[in-house]
């Protein structure tokens, strides 16, 4: 299936379906031997592509490489574009809420409109990080000289 550049809110259950699959399925490569939690992420892009990705724990805990870092290193990788769809589970296919630095890193990616399957339903990441800072506000800064 592929889509416009705009965010298709009609998207239907099986498209939300088969995005869950692709993070399923990629998280069963997650390499979690420390916390036992694997994680699967996967994502629509603009341009129709899918990209996943599974987190990565290291000895050193605080290094360890989210679900959502691996999936926008993908996007990256693969020719970049705007995430128009996301989804993230837990080792047992579950839905599961992105972190606070991954809602971040998603909002980079995604903005405003960017559609997440949360645990409460599909919403717009403008409700699950409001007021996020990004690009934009960097930009603010520059152009009027970093007055307040």
């Amino acid at each position: 299936m592929r889509h416009s550049g705009r965010v298709d809110e009609q998207w239907e259950q099986d498209d939300w379906d088969a995005l869950r699959a692709t993070a399923v399925e990629v998280m069963r490569r997650a390499y979690a031997p420390y916390s036992g939690y694997p994680v699967g992420a996967a994502a629509r892009v603009d341009d129709g592509r899918v990209v996943a990705g599974c987190n990565v724990e290291n000895a050193a805990y605080g290094v360890v490489l989210c679900a959502e870092c691996g999936l926008v290193s993908q996007l990256h990788a693969s020719g970049g574009g705007r995430l128009t769809h996301f989804v993230c589970v837990n080792g047992d296919g579950e839905i599961i809420m992105p972190c606070g630095r991954c809602r971040q890193l998603l909002f980079e990616h995604g903005g405003r409109d960017l559609l997440v399957w949360t645990v409460s339903g599909v919403k717009a990441m403008s409700e699950v990080l409001p007021d996020a800072f990004g690009p934009d506000d960097l930009a603010r800064v520059a152009t009027d000289g970093g007055t307040p």
